[in-house]
């Protein structure tokens, strides 16, 4: 008669804590991961500051000016970076070299790859976010979200949700260049329901209201809402919810670990 052997919490969570120190590792030595992410969004906000057009109030934002309006943009063009283009093709790396496949025969599951990836993409989504907010502010005087309470769930409601289109891209995807390619397809509609081209305050109203049904679209809104002091719409954090939800459950059923 056998006994199953069943690991040790304490083992298991110490596994973990390798699994999170080894890939933080590996994530700092990713130079491309690290500017895109964590660099890009606020030298875009530079770039985009500098021009004096966006400094002045313009009527067509309600006298909001442009520079208001692109900090909510760039705080999401980090989590978009993090979950289409950085984590998928590593993910799918994974499993295509079998390093999911081996993990599971051991105490470390697969899932721990999993946690850590999305843990520490969003952390940088997070940090990201943080720094436009602060080059925003004491570079081009723009004020700080006025309902902070209100962003802040706006903020981690729209990383959950960018990080779960990055697990569905992980899962759909068989091959790192089909990650890649998926990530890339994805990528420029999702950059645009953000409003990196044109703000969503700034789109003609049908246009608006059909991108307010898109993940990234409801952010953008709701972001925008805290930042002026409201809190954000029922109806946006609701958006944001039902896609976290349904982008989690897609990834969940198509997700294979080889």
């Amino acid at each position: 008669m056998t006994t199953a052997t069943v690991p040790h919490p304490g083992r298991t969570d110490g596994a973990f804590a390798a699994v999170l120190k080894a890939e933080l590792r590996l994530f700092r030595r990713e130079p491309g991961a690290l500017f895109w992410i964590m660099a890009f969004p606020t030298i875009l906000l530079v770039i985009l500051g500098s021009i004096p057009d966006f400094r002045e109030p313009s009527d067509s934002l309600g006298g909001l000016r442009m520079i208001d309006a692109y900090v909510p943009v760039t705080v999401l063009l980090s989590l978009i970076m993090a979950g289409l283009q950085a984590m998928p093709p590593l993910i799918t790396g994974y499993r295509e070299r079998g390093i999911l496949r081996r993990m599971s025969a051991t105490p470390v599951r697969p899932a721990a790859v999993l946690g850590a990836q999305t843990g520490i993409h969003g952390a940088a989504a997070l940090v990201s976010a943080l720094l436009s907010l602060t080059v925003g502010r004491a570079v081009f005087d723009v004020p700080l979200p006025r309902q902070a309470f209100g962003y802040v769930l706006a903020l981690l409601l729209a990383i959950l949700c960018g990080l779960a289109l990055g697990a569905l891209v992980s899962a759909l995807a068989r091959t790192t260049k089909a990650a890649t390619a998926i990530g890339s397809a994805v990528f420029f509609p999702t950059m645009f329901s953000a409003g990196v081209w044109l703000p969503v305050q700034a789109m003609p109203d049908t246009l608006a209201h059909i991108v307010e049904a898109t993940p990234l679209g409801a952010a953008s809104q709701a972001l925008g809402d805290a930042a002026a002091g409201d809190w954000p719409g029922l109806v946006h954090l609701g958006v944001l919810a039902l896609w976290t939800v349904a982008l989690t459950a897609g990834a969940s059923r198509w997700f294979r670990w080889e």
